[in-house]
């Protein structure tokens, strides 16, 4: 165990709050336009009247609270931290973050107030970071604005979202709160905040709620982000910590006759890390456990992720696993994202096992454990994969897409006296009751790892793959995507009107064969939106799905369609059992869907356009 946090004297933040003094509006524009960090912002310009009120320009207040605002994507932060990307420009600047890192303080020592019925003090929050290259600027930013709440801090430096969430927990550090700086996958150039308390992380409501109280206090201040903290954050090794935590899983789960301390001796994991946070898991875990790494793939954290995409869904770092693998004859390749909040593994025999295969996989190990549990996924997986929970005693919840959404299911489904074991949702976000419904890639390679040793010491020799063989796959399966064609402001609206109308069309029987789905314990005829119990979760985004037959009342196959949370865009998903079938489905949703609505005039539909004329992409 790392040394502990108690033996550390915490540096407490200014909790008074900063005061600026005025100065004329001529003078504060020139030096709004001098703005280092946001040159391109609109200002707000202050004038006083003669009875002393001050009046703002509401149309630039408006516009400056919108840029905040716009950088909630469902129960995260993300934007654009550095220029490189065309067509977008930075959006996540430090004074963005430090007002939205202050607001986050506030909201916390509320609710604690609320929750302890009292004052409180010493409020601490830690900060870990992915190897981004905007991230120590932006550290500056949550520091100050985390101090100005009056929140003491502590810096964990290179870390992993899962271990930002842990270290609320895991004593001697239990701290109040977390915060974790990454935009997982997405290009160098974007950064973002993920936010944690002891309860978990924080729902789409609740950043909704911190986002605008940071947009109020972003649009009336005009002053750089202050860099010198009289109270810098103490620096602490929790990392250390976390891992051990993850050893200490495995040695006890395994407990191996022969050598309890070394319990992957003799097995040959390879770790690719995407130049992420995960090589911690190959040196201070694996090496640890006794394992030989030999061949594992870019370890070194590099925040230009150089070799490519750090994602357990890039075919890219998939092939490069699968190579190393097979070159290595080793018997498991592990894939984190950047912030090893999701995984991805490749099975001895050199097969890829991610989205349907990889919830496949960890049902049946969860399924071992608790026979008849009930497993939450979103409303993207194969008809396949229902059969295969429900082959092996479990039984299936479908639900909205999005992995928040898909983990408070499973924690309301608990709560409802449903016993839920494993909520996972197709990116390879998934999480189990026993690890306090956390999203950890790397506990999740944990689970794999104790039951890949446990098939060895019971005399298996055919790997972790052999728990899906019987696992069909659909026959066709797509994902197109169509730009919503607006001002960004504006582009949440014009994505919810285009989800109403295809609900509109099905229910009307406008588009022939096409019915809305319906999957037992909530309705995707809702839009996998209204919840069967008491208090129905939040919608963050509208989408529906729809069983799709011919005119012999054949099932052809089904379509989802979905607003993107990140993005302005609809994401379209399609599988069929039938051979041309996704075609088939597209063609109609094209013709009687988009053109005859209208609904083409505010979206960009060439790809489905190209797929419709083609029956492929490229």
């Amino acid at each position: 165990m790392a040394s502990t946090s108690t033996s550390l004297i915490p540096l407490r933040g200014h909790g008074r709050k900063a005061s600026f003094s005025s100065s004329p509006a001529k003078t504060a524009l020139k030096k709004a336009l001098r703005f280092s960090f946001s040159s391109k912002s609109s200002v707000v310009i202050c004038v006083k009247s003669s009875s002393g009120a001050v009046k703002y320009n509401e149309v630039v207040v408006d516009e400056e609270m919108d840029k905040i605002r716009r950088l909630q994507n469902g129960s995260d932060v993300r934007g654009v931290a550095l220029e490189g990307e065309k067509g977008r420009t930075v959006d996540l600047t430090p004074p963005a973050v430090e007002a939205i890192a202050e607001s986050f303080g506030e909201w916390i020592i509320k609710a604690l107030e609320k929750e302890r019925g009292r004052p409180v003090e010493d409020v601490t929050v830690s900060l870990g970071k992915d190897p981004r290259i905007s991230g120590a600027s932006l550290s500056v930013a949550v520091f100050a604005g985390l101090a100005r709440a009056g929140c003491l801090t502590f810096e964990m430096g290179l870390a992993t979202t899962p271990a930002c969430f842990i270290s609320t927990l895991l004593p001697p550090f239990a701290y109040d709160a977390s915060i974790m700086m990454t935009a997982s996958h997405l290009p160098y150039t974007r950064n973002g905040l993920k936010f944690f308390t002891k309860k978990g992380g924080l729902t789409s409501p609740e950043v909704e709620e911190i986002c605008d109280e940071a947009a109020r206090k972003y649009a009336n201040r005009l002053t750089k982000v202050s860099t010198m903290l009289n109270s810098p954050p103490k620096k602490v090794d929790f990392m250390r910590a976390y891992a051990k935590h993850l050893q200490d899983i495995i040695k006890e789960r395994v407990n191996h006759p022969i050598h309890y301390d070394t319990p992957l001796k003799g097995f040959q994991i390879i770790v690719n890390a995407g130049n992420g946070s995960g090589g911690f898991f190959t040196w201070d875990v694996l090496d640890q456990l006794g394992a030989d790494t030999f061949g594992s793939l870019h370890l070194n954290p590099n925040g230009m992720f150089p070799n490519h995409i750090p994602n357990p869904e890039d075919k890219t770092a998939m092939a490069l696993t699968r190579a190393a693998v097979l070159e290595n004859t080793a018997d498991l390749g592990i894939v984190f994202d950047t912030d090893v909040d999701r995984s991805g593994v490749v099975d001895n025999n050199g097969n890829p096992i991610n989205g349907d295969k990889l919830i496949a996989l960890m049902s049946a190990v969860v399924l071992k454990e608790h026979p008849g549990t009930t497993i939450v996924t979103d409303a993207r997986t194969s008809m396949e994969l229902t059969r295969f929970i429900t082959d092996r005693g479990g039984h299936h919840c479908l639900y909205r897409v999005g992995y928040r959404n898909v983990i408070d299911k499973g924690v309301h489904l608990n709560q409802d006296g449903v016993e839920t074991h494993l909520m996972m949702e197709t990116s390879g976000h998934g999480a189990l009751k026993e690890n306090y419904f956390l999203d950890d890639g790397a506990y999740m390679v944990v689970k794999i790892i104790i039951e890949m040793v446990r098939m060895t010491l019971e005399g298996s020799d055919e790997g972790i793959g052999s728990l899906i063989k019987d696992l069909e796959e659909p026959l066709e399966s797509i994902e197109l995507r169509m730009n919503i064609i607006s001002e960004p402001k504006y582009a949440k609206a014009r994505g919810r009107e285009v989800i109403e109308a295809f609900r509109s069309y099905i229910e009307e029987c406008q588009l022939k064969g096409w019915e809305l789905d319906a999957c037992g314990d909530c309705w995707v005829s809702e839009g996998c939106l209204v919840d069967s119990n008491d208090s129905p979760a939040a919608i963050d985004a509208h989408m529906y799905r729809a069983k799709v037959s011919n005119e012999k009342n054949d099932e052809i196959g089904w379509v989802h369609i979905r607003q993107s949370i990140h993005n302005p865009n609809i994401a379209i998903n399609m599988q069929s059992s039938v051979p041309g079938g996704c075609q088939l489905m597209t063609k109609v949703f094209r013709d009687k869907f988009l053109l005859a609505s209208g609904m083409d005039k505010i979206l960009d539909f060439s790809q489905v356009d190209k797929y419709a004329k083609l029956g492929k992409m490229g």
